[in-house]
């Protein structure tokens, strides 16, 4: 096989590495502080604490992605480092959860999904021509069907 023949691994080059995390991070917290203040009753300053602390958590959760030989998901690692940082044994866990609980994980969730709804990659685009005119009333059907399905259980239960 010569080098033109060996598979490239394309996705491998498009993941931001640890300062563009970060970068991209403090871009969401920004947007995630403008949504705490207007949304919520909290001030600003208890927003950029407690998203500070998240901060933290997560960059400590990518900083083990990277080192520890054991090869989990960022998100599980950004987890575990959450969770151990709020046990009831863990120093200044009282801290961590007061400045944390002043942040509205709505509005952090809002500017992801809006992202993650335009976000749509070449390849996306692709399918959706090749699909035809019968994804487009699959999506239609599947919407709708959400959104009745969520309305029975909201009126259900609420």
């Amino acid at each position: 096989m010569t080098h033109t023949e060996l598979p490239v691994d394309h996705e491998a080059d498009l993941k931001p590495n640890l300062a563009q995390h970060a970068a991209l991070l403090v871009v969401v917290c920004v947007i995630g502080l403008v949504g705490n203040t207007v949304a919520t009753e909290n001030t600003l300053i208890e927003g950029i604490i407690g998203l500070a602390v998240i901060f933290a958590i997560v960059m400590i959760g990518l900083i083990l992605t990277n080192v520890v030989p054991l090869r989990l998901p960022s998100v599980a690692w950004i987890s575990l480092v959450g969770i151990v940082a709020t046990l009831p044994w863990t120093p200044g866990n009282a801290w961590v959860l007061d400045a944390v609980s002043h942040v509205n994980f709505l509005t952090l969730a809002t500017p992801c999904l809006a992202y993650a709804g335009i976000a749509i990659a070449r390849r996306e685009i692709e399918i959706a021509k090749t699909s035809g005119w019968k994804i487009f009333i699959v999506a239609i059907l599947v919407m709708t069907g959400t959104y009745i399905g969520s309305a029975f259980v909201a009126d259900l239960f609420l």
